[in-house]
C-alpha cells in the first residue's frame, strides 16, 4: 500500500480512481465517501495547486458518472504521544491544523455549488489527529460537513487512548465537540456501553465495514446494541478487497448473528437502509429513497441470475438482501443517467486500458 501510495501523481491517481469508482459503479455504487489521504507531493512538498491530487479524484468520479463525498483526510502523527510520520506518510500530513483546515475550505468553495460533490472532512483517528488538532477542526468545523474518523478499531487503539487521555477514543471526541449528527464513527468496533450512549446522545452515525474488519480480524461489533439505542448505522467498502455492498449489508446481521448466537436481530429493510439512504445521507448527500424531489439514483437488479431464481414480489427483499451479490446488478442511473447496462459500465473499455498502462485516459 506505501509503496503505491509513494508512487502516484496526479495523472496515476486520477486512472485507477477512474477505474475503482467504475467497478463500485458497477457493483451498484452511485456515490462513493472516499478517504482522500494524499495530498502532496512525495516528501510532503505542496502542488502548486495544494488541492491538485483531490480534483483528481473529483474528475475521476464524474468520468465514472457516480456522486463523490471528498472525505479529506487529516493525518499528523503515527501513533499517541506524537510519535513521528514515517517517510510516506508525508504525503498525508499538512504543515499544521490551520493548514490542513484552510486547504480543504478552498477545496469547498471550488466545490460548494455542485450537486455531484461533497466536501467533507476525515481526521483520521485519534491515534493520527493530536487533541489540540481535534479542538481546532471543532472550533471550525461547519454545521452540515460530513465528518467521519475511525474509532475503536481495535483494542490496542482504546488502550493507547486511554493511557494517553484517560479517556476512550469516542469520549475524547465528545470531550472536544466532534460527537454530534454530521459525524460517522467508522467501525467502532470495540466502544463500550458508554461510548454506545454518549453515540447515541449526541446523533451520531456508525459505519460498519463488514468485510474489511473480518478480514484484518479486528472483531465483531456491537451492531445491535447501537441500533437498539437509534444509532443510525450504514456500510461502506473501505479496503476494496470486495465491492459488494450487498454482502457490507448482510454481514452487519450475520456478524451479530456470530457475537450473539440469535437471528434475525436485524431485518431485512434495515439492512438495505443501512445500504442505500443511511449511507447517502451520512455522505451529505439527499436520502429518501425514490419519491419525488429526490435524485434519481437506483440501481436494477437481476431479477433471473442464478442466485434469485424463484423471486416473488413477497420475498423480494428478503431475496435480494441475503442472496444476491454484485454479479446482480444489471443497470445503474445517476440523477435519472445510464451509467451502467447490462453489467458493463459506458467508459470501462478505456478506463481498463488506463488502469492497465498506469496512465489517465482522457
Amino acid at each position: 500500500m506505501y509503496e503505491v501510495a509513494g508512487s502516484l501523481t496526479p495523472e496515476s491517481y486520477e486512472s485507477l480512481a477512474t477505474a475503482v469508482f467504475m467497478e463500485m459503479a458497477m457493483a451498484g455504487v452511485t456515490a462513493v465517501g472516499e478517504f482522500h489521504y494524499i495530498h502532496h507531493q512525495p516528501g510532503g512538498v505542496p502542488y502548486p495547486d495544494r488541492n491538485e491530487m483531490g480534483h483528481a479524484l473529483v474528475r475521476a468520479a464524474r468520468r465514472a458518472g457516480i456522486r463523490i463525498s471528498l472525505l479529506d483526510a487529516g493525518y499528523f502523527t503515527a501513533g499517541f504521544n506524537d510519535e513521528p510520520l514515517s517517510p510516506v506518510q508525508t504525503r498525508f500530513s499538512d504543515q499544521s491544523a490551520s493548514d490542513w483546515l484552510d486547504r480543504v475550505e478552498e477545496l469547498r468553495t471550488v466545490y460548494e455549488a455542485e450537486a455531484d460533490v461533497v466536501v467533507g472532512l476525515a481526521p483520521h483517528s485519534v491515534r493520527a489527529v493530536p487533541e489540540a488538532v481535534l479542538v481546532e477542526l471543532a472550533d471550525r468545523v461547519a454545521t452540515g460537513t460530513p465528518l467521519h474518523i475511525h474509532v475503536s478499531e481495535q483494542p490496542a487503539e482504546n488502550r493507547e487512548c486511554l493511557e494517553a487521555t484517560t479517556l476512550t477514543p469516542t469520549a475524547l471526541l465528545d470531550r472536544v465537540g466532534l460527537l454530534g449528527p454530521d459525524t460517522t464513527l467508522v467501525h467502532a468496533t470495540h466502544v463500550s456501553g458508554d461510548d454506545i450512549e454518549h453515540i447515541a446522545g449526541a446523533g451520531a452515525g456508525v459505519c460498519y465495514c463488514a468485510t474489511t474488519e473480518r478480514d484484518l480480524a479486528d472483531g465483531l461489533g456491537p451492531a445491535a446494541e447501537l441500533a437498539s439505542v437509534g444509532v443510525p448505522l450504514c456500510v461502506g467498502s473501505d479496503s476494496h478487497a470486495v465491492i459488494d455492498l450487498f454482502e457490507e449489508a448482510r454481514g452487519i446481521e450475520l456478524h451479530t448473528r456470530l457475537r450473539t448466537g440469535r437471528r434475525g436481530v436485524f431485518a431485512p429493510y434495515e439492512l438495505m437502509e443501512a445500504a442505500t439512504v443511511s449511507g447517502s445521507a451520512s455522505l451529505g448527500f439527499p436520502s429518501g429513497g425514490l419519491v419525488e424531489g429526490a435524485p434519481a439514483d437506483f440501481v436494477v437488479i437481476d431479477p433471473d441470475s442464478p442466485r434469485l431464481a424463484g423471486l416473488t414480489e413477497d420475498a423480494a427483499l428478503d431475496m435480494t438482501v441475503f442472496a444476491a451479490t454484485s454479479a446482480d446488478v444489471r443497470d445503474v442511473f445517476v440523477a435519472g443517467r445510464p451509467i451502467v447496462t447490462d453489467g458493463v459500465h459506458h467508459g470501462w473499455a478505456d478506463a481498463r486500458t488506463g488502469l492497465e498502462t498506469g496512465h489517465s485516459t482522457h
